[in-house]
Order: C-alpha cells, then sequence, then structure tokens
C-alpha cells in the first residue's frame, strides 16, 4: 500500500529539519532544548521506519507536523519565553504566559489522533462512545507519563528544573496541563473524526507483507 500526504514527504521532512535548525541556533537553554524536543528525534526515525509497512493518512501526518513545531518553538524560546505567549498575555490580560497550555493541548489533540487511527485499523473497535473513550483515556495516559517525565526532571535537576517544567508559580500546574491534553483530545475527535474517517475508508486494504 502506499499512501502519499498531501505534503510530499521530502517537504514534510525539509519543514522538520529547518525548524529543528532554527530552533538550536540561538536556543535560549540547550539543555531544556535537548528535554523540549528530544520526542521529534524519537518520532521522525519512527515513521520513517513505518512508512511503507504502515503509512498513516495524510490528516495525522499533518497533525505530527504541527505537533513537532510546536514543540520545536517551545525549545527554542523555553514555554515560558515563546512570543506568541506574552502577546497572548497582553491581548487576553491573562497572568502569565501560556504557550505551555497550547502544548499541552496539542499533546491531547495529536496524539488523540494517532491512537484514533492506530485503534480504528488495529482492532476491531468502530467509531463511537467505546472509541471515544479509550482514545481519550490513551491521550490522558500519556500526558501523565509527560508529567511523570516533568517530575523526575525536578528532582535530577533541581531549580535547574524550572525552565523545562514551567510552571510559573503555579502550584497546580500539573493538574492543568493534564485537564488541557484531555480537552484536547476530545476536541480533536468531535473536530476532525468524519475527516479521519474519510481519509480511512480511501485507505486500500494493506497486503500481506512477503515473509
Amino acid at each position: 500500500m502506499n499512501v502519499r500526504t498531501h505534503l510530499p514527504e521530502a517537504g514534510w521532512l525539509a519543514i522538520i529539519l529547518a525548524v529543528l535548525a532554527w530552533s538550536w541556533v540561538g536556543a535560549y537553554d540547550p539543555g531544556v532544548w535537548v528535554m523540549e524536543v528530544a520526542p521529534v528525534f524519537i518520532a521522525v526515525p519512527v515513521l520513517a521506519f513505518t512508512r511503507q509497512r504502515f503509512p498513516l493518512t495524510p490528516l495525522v501526518y499533518a497533525l505530527i507536523l504541527v505537533h513537532a513545531i510546536i514543540l520545536m518553538v517551545g525549545g527554542h524560546y523555553t514555554y515560558a519565553r515563546v512570543p506568541l505567549g506574552f502577546w497572548l498575555q497582553e491581548w487576553f490580560d491573562f497572568s502569565r504566559n501560556h504557550y505551555d497550555r497550547i502544548g499541552h493541548l496539542a499533546q491531547g489533540f495529536i496524539p488523540a489522533m494517532v491512537a484514533r487511527e492506530i485503534l480504528l485499523r488495529q482492532t476491531p473497535l468502530k467509531p463511537g462512545g467505546w472509541l471515544f473513550t479509550l482514545v481519550t483515556s490513551v491521550a490522558l495516559a500519556i500526558s501523565a507519563v509527560y508529567e511523570f517525565v516533568e517530575w523526575w526532571a525536578a528532582l535530577a535537576l533541581g531549580a535547574g528544573a524550572d525552565e523545562f517544567l514551567a510552571t510559573q508559580g503555579d502550584p497546580f500546574d500539573t493538574q492543568a496541563d493534564m485537564l488541557m491534553a484531555t480537552l484536547g483530545a476530545m476536541l480533536a475527535q468531535v473536530l476532525l473524526a468524519r475527516w479521519h474517517d474519510r481519509q480511512l475508508a480511501a485507505l486500500k486494504p494493506r497486503r500481506p507483507q512477503p515473509r
């Protein structure tokens, strides 16, 4: 099966590499950059390895690209210093830079669609309440694991983890982050399910791989 994204593969990868290079050059804190951008270094090789055997829908590839850009922008500035967050803070009179909330919304939104695709293609699940609930639960579990990583970073680095955690003095930052991920997962399914289903229907049945 050969499923191409709307954006040619070379173009998709070129955007990732270009933003990655920009993100690294002049990064506010190189150590934080590594921690923030690490998921990109994991996802890109996995997608390259699975591209022939299990290509994803164009929608999911595009969402992964958007998520990677969000991570790399956050890595460049650190989440508490991204200009977009300051603009939102000024426009809406927020008490803090909320770019990290955008990141955690995406942390639910994009993984939810990846999970939805895998579950619909690899299990007997059909669109409906059970799929919605399970996809949301998977996204929340991913968010929880990420919060564990932040906790371990705080224990290992002490005050040096402040830039990575981006709590900005909020004692309920962890709970707010997980709430945003949960809302993102539900919002993604409400907004994109029909579009996603159409793209899944366009996929040809997979042929058995030669042994």
